[in-house]
Order: structure tokens, then sequence, then C-alpha cells
């Protein structure tokens, strides 16, 4: 029996394949479109995903059934001893406190641990590869649990999108300004910090949001994480909803912004992608935690 198991959900980024090739459980998260529910991975693909906010259905996130996430840390538990359970950021749903409250009645107390650590998407994942390094190093879960919520601010992210559509229907903005910015080519650069998407700047054209988003990255780790920049702690990231080409030109815009530096870029969850839409771009970093210094 493994002494820690991790749980997380399909916000992560993770695929089924991934989540299976690291050997972490995957709760594949619910959508509602059209007031159908689907399961992102099980019966909705990203592909029927962008084609049914591009047709203009209503699309949203759900939480979990509580059935549904308490089956997935059964299964856990009769593999593991104990398992950390990283869920979307609390800042984004209220699961997380969902499933607190579950994780303090039998037979799950003292067995689970929720981590609410303020992530999604790719620094969900890069927090969930960090946990399982700790785990390697034989850390105990509350230790592991402790690091990532302590952690939850060293993280930055930005995200540029070509459309204001989405913001649009989320109500993040106006009809008269998403309206003017369409007619303008404006393409908002946004922030994702501690699990919420805030707006962080208006550029003209999206190659100047591509490199906004590189600038407002290299700014951050020059002045709020020079120490952590000097000492090589810091991950690099990038996320992506556009096409695999547009990928790839990317991830080579970034490491050559950041020359010797790896990156992690994953396809952006679809938790993001409801906001985003199609051909959105995203970079950012996080700090390895103090314990893995």
């Amino acid at each position: 029996m493994r002494r820690i198991g991790i749980v997380t959900d399909s916000h992560s980024s993770l695929s089924p394949e991934a989540a299976k090739a690291l050997g972490v459980y995957l709760l594949p998260m619910p959508f509602l479109i059209d007031g159908a529910c689907y399961y992102e991975g099980v019966d909705l693909t990203r592909e029927a995903f962008f084609e049914m906010l591009a047709t203009g259905k209503s699309v949203a996130t759900s939480q979990p059934a509580p059935a549904d996430v308490v089956s997935l840390w059964d299964a856990a538990l009769a593999e593991c001893e104990r398992i950390l359970y990283m869920p979307l950021s609390s800042g984004l749903s209220s699961s997380c406190a969902t499933a607190r409250m579950l994780a303090q009645e039998e037979p799950y107390a003292g067995r689970v641990l929720v981590v609410d650590h303020g992530r999604i998407a790719t620094p969900l994942h890069r927090s969930i590869l960090d946990a399982l390094e700790m785990i390697e190093c034989g850390f105990d879960a509350e230790a592991i649990r402790d690091a990532l919520e302590r952690d939850r601010e060293r993280v930055t992210i930005y995200l540029g999108v070509q459309t204001l559509e989405y913001l649009k229907r989320g109500g993040r903005i106006t009809p008269a300004a998403a309206a003017v910015g369409t007619l303008l080519s404006i393409k908002p650069v946004l922030q994702l910090a501690t699990g919420k998407l805030e707006a962080f700047k208006k550029c003209h054209g999206f190659q100047k949001a591509k490199l906004a988003m590189l600038e407002a990255v290299r700014a951050d780790m020059q002045t709020k994480f020079a120490g952590e920049l000097e000492r090589g702690e810091i991950h690099l990231m990038a996320a992506s909803s556009a096409t695999p080409e547009e990928t790839r030109a990317w991830v080579a815009q970034v490491e050559a912004a950041f020359p010797g530096m790896e990156v992690l870029c994953d396809d952006l969850s679809l938790g993001v992608c409801c906001h985003t839409g199609a051909g959105a771009l995203g970079v950012g970093f996080s700090c390895k935690p103090k314990e893995l210094v």
C-alpha cells in the first residue's frame, strides 16, 4: 500500500492519461451546457467543448457531486494509507470548502487532507508535481499540505485572450465595452492570482498582448521573486487553448524570452476556457517549495 496518494480534478489540466502516468487519481469535472451535464474527458472532449462555445451554447462549470468525490476517495484509500485532495482553488469554487467538510467525517477524518492551494490549470499541475516530489523525499501529508498552502501566493500567471465575447458572457465586462474593444482590436491580458481571474492590461493586437505577458513575467521575477530567480528556484509554465501550431510557436517564444529555463506547457483547463474561449495563451511561473530547495 502506498503511503500517500494524490487526488485532484480535471481543472488541473491533467488528462486521464497524464494522471495515470503520474499515479494521480483524477476526478472528471462536470459542466452544464444548455442545462445538460457533461463530464470533462468522459463524454465531453475539448473539440466538442469549443464547438459548443463557438455556437453560442450556455456553458458553465459546476461543482462535483459529493458522492462522486467520496467515491474517488474510497478508491484511492483502498490503495493508499492517506491522501492529499487537491481540488479546484477555493477562490473559484466552494467545492474545496465542501470537500473539507466531507473530510471531517468518518471514514475520512485523519486520512484525507484537503489542500487549499489557491491554484488552477498549469499552476495546479505544477503543485501536484511538487507534492509528488515531497512524497518521494519522505515528507508526511501534513507537511506537504502546509507547504503548498503556505506557497499559494508564490505563483503568477498571465493569460492573453483573442476575443472579449466570453468575458462578456461571464459578466466580467459589459456588452458595450466588448463591442468597442472588438472594434478597436483590444486583446486583454488577464492575471490569474490565487485562483481569481482579474484584468491586467489592454493591448492593441495579440502580438502586443504576448509581449506584454512576457514582460510582466520578467518584471515579477526580477522584483517580487528576485531571490528565487537568482537561486534557480523558479518553475516556468505556459498554457494554451490555441491550435497545436500556435502553441508550439508560443512555447518557443517563451523559451527564447527566458533562455535556459524549462517550460511546462499544458492545454488550458476547460474551467478557464469558459472565460477565455479558444486561442488563449498563458505564461507564468511558480516557486519551488522551500522544502525542496
